[in-house]
């Protein structure tokens, strides 16, 4: 069975065992949490009722991603500046989808 669930204002198709990095989220590595933002579920292709479905996961770790190098200039003015930043991630595994 798989779900499509939203959080961080993103959407992710996930399924049971499945890892997945999400937008910070708050809890330690090794808590269990509940996505009850379920926006559709199904079975093989066959649609169902999303009204019931949650989806429990597991947190991984707390990450960061990759560097993202943000680089300003003006020409002929001197002017240059260089900035660097990492967002903040968890890693989730998926446990079930029910």
């Amino acid at each position: 069975m798989f779900a499509i669930v939203r959080t961080g204002g993103k959407q992710y198709r996930v399924a049971a065992g499945d890892k997945i990095a999400v937008e910070k989220l708050a809890g330690e590595a090794g808590d269990t949490i509940t996505l009850t933002d379920v926006l559709l579920a199904g079975n093989e292709g066959v649609l169902a009722d999303a009204k019931g479905v949650t989806v429990s996961a597991e947190i991984i770790a707390q990450a960061k991603s990759e560097k993202v190098i943000v680089f300003k200039k003006r020409r002929r003015h001197n002017y240059r500046r260089r900035n660097g930043h990492r967002q903040q991630m968890t890693l989730l595994r998926i446990l079930s989808v029910a």
